[in-house]
């Protein structure tokens, strides 16, 4: 069932116990996820409104598979509504159906004559069912179909002048011979795609760079090129003339010098955004590898994609099979002597326009899903602690979807849904009045088509977002909603560079899984004789590859989202000095007090420098690794003079509190400080001075 839900309960480390020290601190909670008690269902409604919508959607298949029947389509029927291929059922008590109920067992073909008169009186056409399409010398069988040879001339005229005469056939005989190379290349392109995952987990941030100094590369060298040919293109006094007195040399020109500066501004443009976006680039290079890590944990992940697709193929044959029961429906109605039709009613014509926004909902609902399981795990995954801890993410998230959210993704699904159905409507009207109206009317519909599908893409990318918070923080699809879009408007450069940035560095990964799937099989086929066609199996082979590599990419997409949006939310909710970060401390450097929240110091002084610890220097530049060194002799400093504080007249500073908690956040990060006798006391002593501080 889907559920609302207090704005504390986001999914976030829980405590496990609360285990008192020996100096009276509770210990630093441990990070595991658990399904939190106070989660309730969200969206009920739309759980509710969604199955009352397919049970309607089964009464009216009830009603149709009732009143049709699949062979009507599939085999067709002569003039009297006698399926062909089957025993059909007679009718008495009317003389007009005398010649109902033929048995058509042994005539299974459908010819159709006079279809050039075909109207809505039907006077001409004549439907009769045939043993075999050789009987009659102007037609020829076509699946359960006799068809004029005129027409499949036509068609075999086209194929002809491609040189594909007999194609289906040769390239049926091309499949059966090259089924174990296909097999093995489909291995192969497996195999890549998980060798893709494992470059993506250590080397995407060369993968990056690379491809970003490759626009760069090409940007330039098609300015250099561009201008050289401008350069080099001199009028010629000889050359032809066109119609407007403008030689075509001085119109190559012309062009050249257009291209041109065209590059120039694009080159130009390139190397300014990068350049000054280069600092947030880095911030997609290291959501790349923290996105890695989280696959790493866990593995699962990458196959549940592919339930998703077995889902959507699903649905889609579901669909195509119900559609072949509604299109068979009708009631049997008498056109003239000799002559009937199957005439559908309204209730059938509802069920089928029913069943496609059926299809549409469910296709969407099973996306949606599919993000509320990665995202939830996911998330999981981010604000745990400690990391092998984790329990079963994959399992909770699932049982959180089901349990409680399975409302808000029908509502999302719901109105992308709405959206296509609204396209698709447009579109049928727009190709029904194509020869009815005036360019004007046309061009109105097109632009009304392009903003509808602007919007579609803006619901989904908002609905992503949604649905990941949902997940989070178990509110219903509209508040998620609003946030997430609050979320993605406050880092709308940072979500610019990671859409663009990541989403080019994901499709050019994809390709080249392809192309290299594709070069091997050349190599494999090209000496394999008999072969007529090598593209067939090359085009198999590279559509199966593609599929695969875009499963494991979905992967890598989502969890690049869910850790931009947990790492916004942990920059927003925690300031790394009193409430510490989740985030990893490859992430903390894109936290613009990062730095600070690191190294807190008082105001004029430098970072490092206690004044109520002992041994200070006053030294504003230190490396890196002295700066840790020094805050880790801090943490033990301030563990010193602890007994001391407790008898100070006035009590200790907040700029001392500051500084101890500043080195407590860097202990934490030793092996050789966490979760140790002196973590806990610099804990409690932290917390008492923090309570006895006016």
């Amino acid at each position: 069932m889907g559920c609302s839900i207090s704005a504390s309960d986001k999914v976030e480390p829980v405590e496990e116990e609360n285990r008192p020290n020996p100096y009276g601190a509770l210990s630093t909670p441990q990070s595991r996820y658990k399904p939190s008690k106070s989660r309730q269902c969200t969206d009920v409604f739309f759980l509710i409104l969604m199955a009352s919508f397919f049970l309607v959607l089964g009464l009216f298949l009830g009603y149709c598979i009732v009143h049709g029947n699949i062979y009507r389509v599939i085999n067709g029927y002569d003039n009297c509504a006698n399926v062909c291929g089957i025993q059909n059922y007679r009718i008495t008590g009317d003389p007009r159906f005398e010649c109902v109920g033929r048995d058509r067992k042994n005539e299974r073909f459908l010819l159709v004559k006079n279809l050039d008169y075909f109207g809505d009186s039907n006077e001409h056409v004549q439907r009769i069912c045939v043993k075999n399409c050789s009987e009659y010398g102007d037609y020829r069988q076509v699946f359960n179909r006799c068809l004029p040879k005129k027409a499949v001339s036509a068609a075999d005229s086209f194929i002809s002048k491609l040189g594909w005469h007999d194609f289906f056939q040769e390239a049926g005989e091309d499949l059966l011979l090259t089924w174990r190379e296909i097999l093995y290349l489909c291995l192969i392109g497996f195999a890549f795609s998980v060798i893709l995952v494992i470059l993506l987990r250590f080397f995407v941030g060369i993968l990056v760079w690379v491809v970003l100094v490759g626009v760069i590369l090409f940007s330039v060298a098609a300015t250099i090129a561009f201008w050289y040919l401008y350069y080099q293109h001199n009028d010629n006094e000889d050359a032809e003339t066109s119609y407007l007195g403008i030689t075509i040399a001085q119109r190559q020109k012309s062009f050249y010098l257009i291209c041109g500066i065209l590059a120039t501004i694009v080159s130009f443009c390139v190397i300014v955004v990068i350049i000054a976006l280069r600092k947030r680039i880095n911030l997609v290079v290291q959501l790349f590898v923290e996105a890695g890590k989280s696959i790493t944990a866990m593995p699962l992940l990458l196959f549940e994609p592919l339930l998703t697709l077995i889902s959507l193929f699903t649905v889609i044959v579901c669909w195509l099979y119900f559609s072949l029961w509604i299109q068979s429906a009708g009631f049997l109605t008498y056109v003239r002597k000799g002559f009937f039709i199957f005439k559908s009613d309204s209730t059938m014509k509802i069920a089928g326009f029913w069943n496609l926004f059926s299809m549409l909902w469910m296709c969407q609902f099973i996306i949606g899903c599919q993000h509320m399981v990665l995202g939830g795990a996911i998330a999981t995954w981010y604000f745990t602690r400690n990391k092998n801890q984790l329990g079963y993410p994959i399992i909770y998230s699932f049982y959180n979807l089901i349990r409680y959210h399975l409302g808000s993704v029908c509502f999302g699904s719901l109105i992308i849904a709405i959206v296509q159905l609204v396209r698709i409507l447009l579109l049928i009207l727009q190709r029904y009045l194509k020869n009815k109206t005036g360019r004007c009317a046309q061009c109105i519909l097109t632009c009304c088509q392009c903003c509808l599908y602007c919007f579609e893409k803006s619901l989904k990318f908002i609905s992503g977002y949604a649905y990941i918070r949902v997940a989070m923080y178990g509110k219903n699809f509209c508040k998620s909603g609003r946030e997430a879009f609050k979320v993605l408007v406050n880092n709308s450069l940072r979500v610019t560079v990671i859409n663009s940035v990541g989403d080019f560095v994901l499709i050019l990964t994809k390709v080249l899984v392809v192309v290299a799937t594709v070069i091997i099989g050349v190599h494999m086929l090209q000496n394999k004789e008999g072969l007529q066609y090598m593209w067939i199996p090359l085009v198999l082979v590279g559509t199966f590859t593609y599929f695969v590599a875009h499963c494991f990419i979905t992967v890598y997409e989502m969890a690049i989202d869910t850790i931009f949006l947990c790492f916004c939310e942990d920059c927003e909710q925690n300031d790394g000095i009193l409430r510490p970060y989740f985030m990893s401390k490859s992430l903390m450097k894109f936290v613009e007090n990062s730095r600070k929240a690191m190294y807190a110091g008082n105001e004029g002084q430098s970072p490092n420098v206690d004044p109520n610890c002992p041994r200070r220097r006053q030294r504003r530049h230190r490396p890196p690794g002295k700066e840790r060194r020094r805050s880790v002799g801090n943490a033990f400093a301030c563990l010193k003079l602890s007994d001391r504080w407790n008898f100070l007249p006035y009590g200790p500073s907040y700029a001392s509190i500051i500084n101890c908690a500043t080195a407590l956040s860097i202990a934490k990060t030793e092996p050789s400080l966490k979760f140790t006798e002196q973590y806990y006391r610099l804990s409690a002593h932290i917390l008492r001075l923090y309570s006895q501080t006016p």
